[in-house]
C-alpha cells in the first residue's frame, strides 16, 4: 500500500504533459528569477512531444488542442533581460529534428508560430555565430546537417500561402544571420538545390500565366482577370523574395541565386523571344516574356542582370566599336561567371549553330527584333517592348556604355553618342506608332491608349524631342476625333453623367500620365490581351453606360496631352471646376423644387399632365407625368394627387429623364412607352475599374407604358419629355462648350513653343 503512495510519474504520459503544459501556462513573466524553471519546463514539453510523436498519438493532439506553440511565442513576449531566446530557439529545433510524421512537422511549420518565434525581436537580435551553432550538427570545420532549415524546405513549395510565408521568414533570419560554414553548407549541393528549385518551380509558374493570358475566351474576361492576378502575384512575390536573399550581400548566396536567375529563367526567356524562328511550343510568347523580363529589372535588377539584358537587346543595334566593347565587357568583374552561363545557354541550342570570331553572341541576333516589336501592328506587344527599353534606360544598374544606346536625353551629349541611342535614333518611328496607337478605333480598349498618353509623355517630357509636322497632325486627327464621339454622346442615354465622369476622371488620367516607371506595374502589359469591349445588346443602358465612359477617358487623356505638347504642363481639375460649374437662375424657383424632389415629396401639379398607369399591385391609378429639367439635372416625377389639397400633389416615381426614348404606341397611339435605366453607376474617386460595367449586376432596362386620355395628349406628353430633355442636353452641350471648342487649356493650334508643335 505505502509503495502504491510513492509511486513513481510516468514522465512520458499524457496527465504529466497536461501538468507540465498548465505549469508553463502559470508563468506570466520570464527573469532571471524562474529562468531555470522555465527553461525545464521547455525541455520537458520538447521531450515528451518527441516522444509521443512516435508513441502516443494522443500526446501531439494534446500539444495542438493547447497551442503549445503558442506558449513558446508568448513565453519570449514576456521575457525580461532572462537570455531564455537560446534555449528555446534550441529546444524548437531539437523538437522539429527528432519528428517523423509529416503531418506533425506540417502543423508546426504552418501555424505562423515558428515564423513568429524565428522573427520575434529578442530571437532576432540573440541568432548570431555563437547561438545558430545551437541549430547545426558539425562535423570538424564544417556542417553536416541543419535540421531546422532542411525540414523547413521540404515545405517551401506548399500550396497554403501561410505556410510558405513562414519558410520563407525562417530562410531569410538564416541567410541574415548565417556564419562561414552555415553559408557553405546552403550554397553547396545537394542543399544548394533549393535555390535551383525555386527558379525551376518559377518558370513552370510562368508558363502557367502563358497558358492563361491566351487561354480560350470561354472562360470569361472577369475569371480571366482574377486568375491573371493571382498568378502575376504569386511570381511577383517569388521575385521580390529573390530579391530578399540578393540583399543579404553574401557573395556566395548572391552567386548561385544570380546563376540561377540567369541559367534557369533569364536566357531561356530572352533568347527565344529574339529568334524569328517558329517556337516549338516550348516557349513563352513574346508578350509574357517581355513582362517576366521587365519584372526581373524592375524588382530584381542588379549589374549582372540588367547588364546581360540590355546588351542581348541592343546588340544587334550597336556599331562596330561599341560592339566590341561590349564583347570585352563580357569578361569583366560583374560577368565573371558569364562564360560558364553563357555555356549553359548554348547546350538549349540547335547544335548546328555557329559562333563568329569565339563569341557566343553572335549567333543569338541575325536580326533586331526589338525594334520590330515596338513598331509591330500588335499594340500590346509595341508598348510591352518600349516599357522594357524604358525601365532599361532608367535603371541605376546599366553600365554607360549600354546607357547611350537608350538615352532619351542623349542630344545633349555629343554627336556619336546620339548616333548610338536606338531611342532617339528612331524617335519619329515610335511617336508614329504610340500615336497609331491612340488615334486606333475599338477593340482598341481606353486602358491601352491611356497608357500609351503614358508613353507620348515619357518621351515628350525630355529636353530636345518633339513633334515633327506628320506626328502633329496624327495627334490632332485623334484629338478632333475624341472630340466628335464626346459630341455624340450627348444623344445618347446617358449625357446627363457625362460631366460626373469628367470631374471624376480628371485627377485619376493626370496621376496614370505622371507615373514613374519603376512605380508602374508591368501587370499592364498583360492586361492588353484579356481586355474586351462591353458586348451585348447595342441598346442596353450597360453598354451605352461603358462607352460613354470610356470616350470620356479618351476624350481627357487627349485635353491633357494637348496641353503638355504646348505648354509642357498638365491642366489642373480647379481650372476644369471653374468651366463647368453653371450659375444658380434663382428666377427658376419651380423648376428647382421639382427637381429636387424625392420619392413621397409633396409638389405642386401646375405643370402636370393628367395620364393613367397600372401598377401590378395597386391597379389602374389617375396620376399626373411631370418632366422638368434644371441645369445639367433632369427627371421624369409620376405624382399622385393629394386627397386634400387639389393644386398639389404626391411623388410616387421617379426616373432620369436621359434615356427615356419616348415612343407612341404604333397600335395605340394613347400609349407612351419610355425606357428606365435600372440602375445608378457609382461615381467615385477611386480607381478606373470603378467604372467597368462588369462589376455591375446585368438587368434589363425597365419600361413604363402611361395611358393619356387621347391620342393628342399623348404626343403633347412625349413632346414636353423630349423640350425638357432637349433643355438638360443644352445644359451639358454648354457646359462642356469650351472644352470641345479648344478653348481650354490647348491655346491656339499653331502655335509653337519651345517644346513642340501644337
Amino acid at each position: 500500500m505505502w509503495r502504491s503512495l510513492w509511486r513513481s510519474i510516468d514522465r512520458f504520459s499524457l496527465q504529466h504533459f497536461k501538468h507540465v503544459i498548465n505549469e508553463l501556462q502559470k508563468i506570466k513573466v520570464v527573469d532571471m528569477h524562474n529562468r531555470e524553471l522555465v527553461v525545464d519546463l521547455l525541455q520537458s514539453i520538447v521531450e515528451i512531444v518527441t516522444y509521443g510523436d512516435r508513441q502516443d498519438s494522443q500526446i501531439f493532439e494534446c500539444f495542438m488542442e493547447h497551442q503549445v506553440l503558442a506558449e513558446f511565442v508568448r513565453v519570449l513576449k514576456i521575457s525580461k533581460n532572462s537570455r531564455i531566446e537560446a534555449p528555446l530557439l534550441q529546444y524548437l529545433s531539437i523538437m522539429i529534428q527528432n519528428m517523423d510524421s509529416e503531418y506533425a512537422i506540417y502543423y508546426c511549420l504552418s501555424n505562423d508560430y515558428v515564423n513568429n518565434i524565428i522573427t520575434h525581436p529578442s530571437v532576432s537580435n540573440k541568432i548570431n555565430g555563437d547561438t545558430l551553432c545551437l541549430l547545426v550538427k558539425v562535423h570538424g570545420d564544417a556542417v553536416v546537417s541543419f535540421p531546422l532549415y532542411s525540414e523547413a524546405l521540404k515545405f517551401a513549395q506548399h500550396g497554403e500561402k501561410m505556410i510558405q510565408t513562414a519558410i520563407r521568414a525562417l530562410t531569410l533570419n538564416i541567410y541574415n544571420v548565417g556564419d562561414d560554414m552555415v553559408y557553405q553548407f546552403i550554397t553547396t549541393p545537394p542543399v544548394s538545390s533549393y535555390f535551383s528549385d525555386l527558379i525551376h518551380n518559377l518558370k513552370e509558374q510562368c508558363t502557367h500565366l502563358d497558358n492563361l493570358v491566351h487561354a480560350l475566351e470561354e472562360m470569361g474576361v472577369n475569371q480571366r482577370r482574377k486568375e491573371l492576378l493571382l498568378k502575376t502575384d504569386r511570381i511577383v512575390d517569388d521575385l521580390y523574395y529573390l530579391k530578399d536573399i540578393l540583399c543579404v550581400g553574401e557573395s556566395r548566396l548572391s552567386k548561385v541565386v544570380t546563376q540561377n536567375v540567369l541559367n534557369l529563367l533569364l536566357i531561356p526567356i530572352l533568347h527565344p523571344l529574339l529568334h524569328s524562328r517558329q517556337s516549338d511550343g516550348s516557349n513563352l510568347s513574346p508578350i509574357t516574356s517581355l513582362y517576366i523580363v521587365s519584372c526581373l529589372i524592375q524588382v530584381i535588377g542588379g549589374k549582372s542582370i540588367v547588364n546581360y539584358v540590355a546588351g542581348v537587346l541592343l546588340y544587334p543595334y550597336m556599331s562596330l566599336s561599341v560592339r566590341e566593347a561590349w564583347e570585352a565587357c563580357l569578361s569583366s568583374a560583374f560577368f565573371s561567371n558569364f562564360n560558364d552561363m553563357e555555356k549553359s545557354s548554348c547546350s538549349t541550342e540547335s547544335e548546328g549553330a555557329e559562333s563568329v570570331n569565339g563569341s557566343p553572341l553572335h549567333r543569338h541576333f541575325p536580326e533586331g527584333r526589338i525594334l520590330d516589336f515596338i513598331l509591330s501592328d500588335n499594340h500590346s506587344l509595341s508598348l510591352a517592348s518600349l516599357f522594357l527599353l524604358l525601365t532599361l534606360a532608367e535603371s541605376k544598374d546599366l553600365e554607360d556604355l549600354l546607357a547611350s544606346m537608350v538615352s532619351l536625353s542623349a542630344m545633349q551629349h555629343a554627336p556619336q553618342v546620339m548616333e548610338e541611342s536606338i531611342l532617339v535614333k528612331f524617335m519619329p518611328q515610335i511617336l508614329n506608332a504610340l500615336l497609331n496607337v491612340l488615334a486606333s478605333e475599338p477593340p482598341t480598349t481606353v486602358q491601352i491608349k491611356w497608357h500609351t498618353g503614358w508613353f507620348l509623355r515619357k518621351l515628350l517630357v525630355f529636353q530636345g524631342i518633339r513633334l515633327d509636322e506628320h506626328n502633329f497632325h496624327q495627334f490632332n486627327t485623334s484629338y478632333e476625333r475624341s472630340c466628335i464621339c464626346v459630341e455624340k454622346e450627348l444623344d445618347g442615354c446617358w449625357f446627363d453623367h457625362i460631366m460626373d465622369v469628367l470631374r471624376n476622371e480628371w485627377a485619376s488620367c493626370k496621376t496614370a500620365l505622371e507615373e514613374s516607371s519603376q512605380s508602374k506595374d508591368p501587370l499592364f502589359l498583360l492586361e492588353f490581351t484579356i481586355c474586351q469591349i462591353a458586348d451585348g445588346d447595342a441598346t442596353s443602358s450597360h453598354v451605352a453606360w461603358q462607352r460613354m465612359v470610356d470616350v470620356v477617358k479618351v476624350f481627357i487623356l487627349h485635353l491633357q496631352l494637348k496641353a503638355f505638347i504646348s505648354k509642357g504642363e498638365f491642366l489642373e481639375k480647379s481650372s476644369l471646376d471653374s468651366i463647368v460649374v453653371l450659375p444658380f437662375d434663382s428666377a427658376k424657383n419651380l423648376a428647382s423644387g421639382l427637381s429636387s424632389a424625392s420619392f413621397g415629396s409633396e409638389v405642386s401639379l401646375g405643370s402636370g399632365i393628367p395620364c393613367r398607369i397600372a401598377f401590378s399591385n395597386a391597379g389602374i391609378r389617375d396620376i399626373y407625368l411631370i418632366p422638368v429639367a434644371r441645369g445639367i439635372s433632369g427627371k421624369l416625377l409620376l405624382v399622385e394627387k393629394h386627397p386634400f389639397r387639389s393644386q398639389r400633389g404626391v411623388v410616387i416615381a421617379i426616373a432620369p429623364l436621359a434615356g427615356l426614348s419616348p415612343k407612341i404606341d404604333e397600335d395605340q397611339p394613347t400609349w407612351l412607352h419610355l425606357r428606365i435605366r435600372e440602375f445608378e453607376p457609382r461615381i467615385n474617386g477611386g480607381k478606373n475599374r470603378s467604372y467597368n460595367m462588369k462589376e455591375f449586376i446585368q438587368v434589363a432596362d425597365g419600361r413604363w407604358t402611361i395611358g393619356f386620355p387621347n391620342a393628342k395628349a399623348c404626343g403633347s406628353a412625349r413632346l414636353a419629355i423630349v423640350e425638357e430633355t432637349s433643355k438638360q442636353r443644352s445644359s451639358v452641350r454648354n457646359a462642356l462648350g469650351p472644352l470641345l471648342q479648344n478653348d481650354y487649356g490647348g491655346g491656339s493650334s499653331d502655335r509653337q513653343d519651345g517644346r513642340a508643335l501644337v
